[in-house]
């Protein structure tokens, strides 16, 4: 062959194969350019530019990068610098309750007396006779401590029963309809793990604890159908002016069915792993449940202890204030340990929430009995909380590969109050983020929605300043205990995804992973950590499509 043929030959062959290179290459149907992108990814922590297709990414990189993914169709967006994440993942939420607190009455900031029964009475008004009051999430430590009662309220609740938790979810208040619905008087025993308080004269004033709730709570007619819809509608709407695209709902009010319905429709809007109560394994093991990439199963949740605020957290010694309550088991060691064994063997994620140092190393040892009889596996137990451990037990959670799932805002909101309830010597290791991850624990962050808002920058911000809600530890409460902004991040994204088995699919912006990402409107990496509380969400896109905008809503 001459040589002016070879090379027409060549330039025909070369321009052969650049066609099906071309006819080959995937198109994006959007490509988010021009951005300041962390992806989560130790391989490629930072790009400038995304093509996603579909509900995948397909590429990320530079902007130049992106130009052999664009076509026709391609959809091209000018983030302008914007700074952006992988779609915040909230490792413990409780989404019917929540989407219910959304609907009811607001009580987390009442302040006084005075205006927490405002509030409730002129909710009252808004309702018809038999209706339930629920939800409520007080703080009586606001107004100085004292408990509230039933009278402060029955005034204006004679024809509506009303059961409000205080925010941590283990005390809650009731009013004399409420009582009486649930059979409680000056009669009534007083029930394990669980306390009825009562007057001088002995009758009660509507505040119950632990175990002793369960009465009321079994009183309350069931969510209608119509009811977990609109729950579900206002909590994703919440979720999604947050950041926030995935959830883990340790709710027990039956997500699963109404969030299938949703699914099914193409109307599920944030991405959801079902977590159901422990005590339930043998019948839930039984149940066909399709997983997909918006609806997953498969948790399974206890409880050890009660909350700090309550005194029902389980400790070793007892509480500073009151020395001769050490708080309480919710459920014994024994029953904890054939729930856990026997949902371990039918495979399911096991995650319990225990709050006391008691409590946490109680558990620690169910964990570490169960993995020796059962044998080694990735099973990924986790404990929810993790509060207030001893120093002996936090390297115990990396040896045994047991993920933290902890809530950073209850650090700073606990922090005005908590050394009262302790003392100086426990509260070095409580909230232990930094010491927990220098043992090579996996630390997934949530918010326990609604006793916290679900408000992932906050959380961030909780997590790296430490500094109270009352503004008096500006340095931070156990300062030594804060860590960095991008290994919260990672808390909040690559771990939360890991703690669901779902690593393979988000968390992390890259290549064959869902496009589910958040757009701030400042660099969290590089501005004063003090301010990445006031940090806003302009944009929240899931499976590539935006699902909020701050200038839209």
């Amino acid at each position: 062959m001459s040589r002016p043929f070879q090379k027409i030959y060549f330039l025909l062959v070369l321009t052969l194969l650049i066609a099906c290179q071309n006819e080959d290459q995937q198109v994006a149907d959007l490509i988010i350019s021009n951005a300041t992108i962390w992806t989560g990814n130790d391989q490629q922590p930072t790009a400038q530019a995304m093509a996603i297709s579909s509900d995948t990414l397909i590429a990320v990189g530079s902007i130049e990068s992106m130009e052999t993914y664009k076509g026709n169709q391609t959809k091209v967006v000018d983030m302008k610098g914007q700074f952006i994440t992988p779609g915040f993942i909230d490792s413990h939420v409780h989404l019917m309750m929540g989407g219910n607190a959304l609907l009811s009455v607001e009580l987390r900031d009442a302040s006084t007396p005075e205006e927490f029964t405002k509030r409730i009475a002129d909710y009252a008004k808004t309702l018809k006779p038999g209706e339930w009051i629920l939800e409520g999430n007080w703080d009586h430590t606001l107004w100085g401590g004292e408990l509230p009662k039933k009278e402060w309220i029955d005034e204006y609740t004679k024809e509506n029963p009303v059961v409000l938790y205080r925010l941590d979810g283990h005390m809650v208040l009731a009013n004399s309809a409420a009582l009486k619905a649930a059979g409680i008087d000056e009669n009534t025993p007083e029930v394990g793990s669980g306390k009825i308080i009562k007057d001088a004269k002995g009758f009660p004033t509507g505040i119950l604890k632990g175990n002793a709730m369960n009465p009321v709570l079994d009183a309350i007619p069931p969510m209608t159908p119509k009811k977990k819809e609109a729950a579900l509608e206002a909590a994703m709407k919440y979720f999604l002016s947050n950041g926030v695209t995935s959830v883990h709902d340790v709710d027990s009010l039956g997500t699963y069915e109404v969030a299938d319905k949703y699914n099914k429709a193409g109307k599920l809007a944030v991405r959801i792993y079902t977590i159901d109560p422990i005590y339930k394994w043998k019948q839930l093991e039984k149940l066909v449940r399709k997983d997909d990439n918006f609806l997953k199963t498969g948790g399974l949740k206890g409880f050890v202890d009660g909350s700090l605020g309550s005194h029902t957290a389980a400790f070793h010694r007892g509480y500073t204030d009151q020395p001769t309550d050490k708080g309480f088991f919710i459920n014994s060691r024994e029953k904890l340990y054939q729930w856990i064994s026997g949902a371990d063997k039918s495979n399911a994620q096991i995650t319990v929430h225990a709050i006391g140092d008691d409590a946490i190393h109680s558990l620690l040892n169910i964990y570490d009995r169960v993995v020796e009889e059962n044998g080694e596996r990735d099973r990924r137990l986790r404990i929810e909380h993790v509060q207030h451990i001893a120093p002996k037990d936090i390297p115990r959670l990396g040896d045994l590969k047991v993920i933290a799932s902890m809530q950073p805002y209850h650090a700073i909101d606990d922090g005005r109050w908590a050394e009262e309830l302790i003392g100086p010597e426990r509260i070095k290791t409580t909230y232990a983020f930094k010491s927990l991850l220098d043992a090579n624990t996996t630390l997934a962050f949530g918010s326990d929605w609604p006793v916290a808002p679900a408000q992932p920058l906050y959380g961030i911000y909780a997590a790296v300043t430490r500094r109270t809600l009352d503004d008096k530890n500006p340095n931070g409460w156990v300062p030594e205990q804060k860590i960095n902004v991008e290994q919260a991040l990672k808390a909040y994204t690559k771990n939360a995804a890991f703690a669901s088995f779902e690593e393979d699919i988000k968390g992390t912006l890259e290549v064959g992973k869902l496009a589910d990402f958040v757009v701030l409107d400042k660099d969290i990496l590089k501005i004063d950590v003090t301010t990445i509380r006031d940090v806003k969400v302009l944009e929240t896109y899931v499976g590539g499509e935006k699902v909020f905008d701050l200038g839209r809503n």
